[in-house]
């Protein structure tokens, strides 16, 4: 069975350190979705999928889903914090 995407939806995450090591991540506008990961990349693939089952339940549940809007690709603003070294 192929694997098909019908629509995209955005959806805001914060990505926090933890004092232990990794990153904690969640998402404001979904209650309960949050994940962890040992680096940046791992912490966004593991909340992607929390995400996916928690929209995958309220679907199941026809529960309302929340998701933020783009009307087009210039309305995309991503804040991804660079370390520097002065």
């Amino acid at each position: 069975m192929e694997n098909s995407i019908h629509q995209i939806y955005f959806y805001p995450i914060v990505i926090e350190s933890c004092e232990e090591g990794g990153y904690f991540a969640y998402c404001p506008i979904l209650q309960g979705c949050h994940a962890e990961g040992k680096t940046y990349g791992e912490t966004i693939d593991n909340i992607r999928d929390v995400i996916k089952v928690h929209i995958e339940l309220r679907k199941k549940h026809h529960e309302l889903i929340s998701f933020v809007e783009v009307k087009k690709r210039s309305d995309i603003n991503i804040q991804i914090p660079v370390p520097v070294g002065i």
